[in-house]
């Protein structure tokens, strides 16, 4: 999925374009696309259309993170379409704004010359106007059409230059920022599960995540899904489990919950096994199977590398490392404990929002990060439920922790959420499923002794 607009950047995309000539033909389709990819477009519905530009549309612009400007055979005869190509490059100038230029059915050297049929339909529109505007024009257009786009000619396939004019504006909107926030240590995980993936390699491909519950399994799977899936024409992030359906009914169940998420079509028909074979042998997927305790899930959704289209990458992640020898996964990247200094950096961040602890709290922080085992999910609750507590509280808390336990995760899990307000504890929940694919119900039983869910 593409990064949300941040800051006064309500937008991700601002498109500029003329509407005779594509707003019900390659536009629509490109927003559909864009749609699909979580990307926020500007809609200018509603908004009439006159030779002065809209209020609304300037701010749009400025509002933006990326303008798509669709240069066609009429785009210069619009005074409209002028008027936001010069607010379009005085906001690339400014403020840094990405702009793409795509040439429908017009040859970039004529947008940037306006000659040929395009210069024509400029000339007509600059007739009734003064020399300084149409000489602002001139340049803008000039440099706007220099910058590196895409080009459709007639008898291109435009499908393909929307997918790829799609994924470039995906790939635009991704941080290029080495801040994970607090999740310590997770750029050394993604640089070795990068070079196993090896995404130069046409070849598809099979990878398997493994590791013990609340280690950040699938918190690394959802950091390589976001940082990869842009460059992928389908993907998908899931967990499936088994049912109380029948074997076959379930199976279809798992095929069409899979396909409707990776082709983005809600109301699919899956009547006979093997549609994901079928649909997806010629497409480059990213397919992210989190928290896989069941080898027939494998066989039904991920058979082979042979069922999905070349540089696809699957990612299975399980706590079964039989389950994926069973499966012929021979890639297998093994999630480790952190080492003792990761792990008091990850009980710091949450606790007291820097790397390491104050001076009174050294002692204390060390103690409480050994008896989470280094456990990043039980770090993480421990962290969290002793944020903004005072050097007494921690001292209350260390005699629960302190009672042996065959089990730290249980335990961890029982004191850490204990110490949180409910707010928390439902918040907790939310992030501990989320992030390391366990389920709701799991983690309530855990808890239910301890806490009284």
């Amino acid at each position: 999925m593409a990064a949300s607009s941040s800051g006064s950047r309500r937008y991700d995309v601002f498109p500029s374009f003329s509407g005779e000539d594509v707003r019900k033909t390659f536009l629509s389709h490109l927003r559909k696309e864009l749609d699909r990819k979580s990307i926020i477009t500007f809609m200018d519905h509603g908004i009439e259309r006159s030779c002065q530009i809209a209020p609304e549309l300037l701010k749009a612009i400025r509002e933006a993170r990326i303008s798509v400007v669709i240069f066609s055979k009429n785009y210069a005869s619009s005074t409209w379409c002028l008027n936001e190509l010069v607010e379009i490059h005085k906001c690339y100038k400014e403020s840094g704004q990405m702009v793409i230029p795509v040439f429908y059915d017009v040859d970039p050297s004529q947008v940037r010359k306006q000659t040929g049929e395009f210069g024509k339909a400029f000339e007509e529109t600059c007739k009734d106007k003064t020399e300084d505007v149409k000489q602002g024009w001139m340049r803008v257009l000039s440099e706007i059409a220099s910058i590196a786009g895409e080009h459709l000619q007639n008898g291109s396939d435009e499908a393909s230059m929307i997918e790829k004019i799609s994924n470039d504006v995906s790939n635009k909107l991704v941080t290029t920022s080495n801040d994970f926030g607090d999740f310590v240590g997770i750029e050394a995980h993604l640089e070795a599960m990068n070079s196993m993936l090896c995404l130069e390699s046409k070849e598809a491909r099979m990878v398997g995540i493994v590791g013990t519950s609340g280690i950040g399994k699938s918190t690394i799977g959802r950091f390589l899904y976001s940082q990869l899936s842009s460059q992928f024409s389908h993907y998908a992030f899931g967990t499936y489990k088994s049912t109380e359906q029948d074997l076959l009914g379930m199976k279809l169940s798992w095929e069409k919950n899979l396909l409707s998420e990776i082709l983005g079509q809600k109301d699919i028909e899956i009547k006979n096994l093997g549609e994901v074979k079928q649909r997806l042998k010629h497409k480059k997927v990213l397919i992210v199977l989190d928290d896989v305790d069941d080898l027939e899930l494998l066989k039904t959704l991920v058979g082979e590398t042979e069922w999905f289209g070349p540089g696809s990458r699957i990612i299975v992640i399980t706590q079964d490392r039989q389950l994926l020898k069973a499966h012929k996964i021979d890639l297998v990247y093994d999630v480790k404990l952190p080492s003792e200094g990761l792990a008091l950096k990850m009980l710091c961040r949450f606790a007291f929002g820097q790397n390491s602890p104050p001076d009174e709290f050294k002692k204390l922080a060390f103690e409480v990060a050994e008896l989470a085992g280094n456990l990043p999910l039980g770090l993480s609750v421990l962290g969290s439920s002793l944020k903004e507590r005072g050097k007494d509280e921690w001292m209350e808390m260390m005699p629960r922790l302190r009672n042996d336990s065959d089990d730290k995760f249980e335990k961890t899990l029982r004191v850490g959420y204990d110490r949180l307000n409910k707010k928390d504890q439902e918040l907790f929940l939310s992030i501990a499923c989320f992030f390391n694919g366990f389920r709701v119900s799991n983690v309530e039983d855990l808890l239910e002794d301890s806490v009284g869910l």
